[in-house]
């Protein structure tokens, strides 16, 4: 009897003992899911904080991208003018003023594509000098191409043409080549041909005044004097009206 109590005791034993096992083994497994769910919740949250401040950061750069985009287009429409730019006015031509009749100043200087030009190399021939003030400029383009259109009239009159500036010699060849321009372009950047034909004066725009090239044209005629002298040109029709001269000497 006493050895069936004690293993009647040792089963109630045991039994208490696997359920308190199991009993732990429940919590330790109930404590790891929650931990796991834990962690997980916390790296979703991470995870969704990181995908929620990438969102925040791009759509701030996208709307400072738009914002520069909108700054740079209301000061690049701010820049533009509102009115066309005004010619610039003479008001005072250069000391030197040559006359028609007198003799035409001579001149020796340098040209596209090399050499130079000089008054002796048209004795005997009439002669078309037109000055102009910038190359490759709108007024200055169409002038340049107006003459070189109608240079084999001009050499049918007896007449040579020769185009001059300011411009550096580099300049005027690159001012050549882009219009297929034909006629000799004389560089002048020290202005000596400009003030001896009465080409360079002060100018005013906008209520600044500057030293600067007055378009002219002047005609000699085969002598080497002055035969007409064209200040102040309009572009359009000029060369026409210059060629009709020269026809009529």
């Amino acid at each position: 009897m006493v050895e069936l109590r004690k293993a009647t005791k040792g089963r109630r034993m045991s039994k208490k003992t696997r359920k308190k096992s199991s009993n732990t083994t429940g919590k330790r497994v109930a404590t790891k899911v929650a931990r796991a769910a834990s962690a997980s919740t916390g790296k979703s949250a991470t995870k969704t904080r990181t995908t929620v401040a990438k969102k925040a950061a791009a759509k701030a750069a996208k709307t400072k991208s738009v914002a520069g985009v909108q700054e740079k287009a209301l000061h690049k429409a701010a820049s533009k003018p509102l009115k066309p730019k005004a010619a610039a006015t003479v008001t005072k031509s250069s000391s030197v003023t040559l006359t028609e009749g007198a003799p035409a100043p001579g001149f020796d200087l340098p040209r596209d594509g090399g050499g130079s030009v000089s008054l002796k190399d048209f004795a005997g021939k009439k002669l078309v000098l037109f000055f102009y003030p910038r190359a490759d400029t709108p007024g200055c383009t169409r002038e340049a191409i107006d003459f070189t259109r109608l240079k084999s009239e001009f050499i049918a009159t007896g007449a040579e043409v020769v185009g001059i500036s300011a411009d550096t010699v580099k300049a005027q060849e690159s001012f050549r080549n882009k219009h297929q321009l034909s006629v000799p372009l004389v560089s002048d950047p020290a202005h000596q041909m400009l003030e001896a034909y009465g080409a360079w004066g002060e100018k005013s725009m906008y209520g600044k005044t500057f030293m600067g090239i007055v378009r002219t044209t002047v005609l000699v005629d085969s002598s080497g004097k002055v035969a007409r002298i064209w200040r102040h040109v309009k572009v359009d029709g000029h060369a026409e009206a210059v060629l009709e001269a020269a026809r009529a000497l």
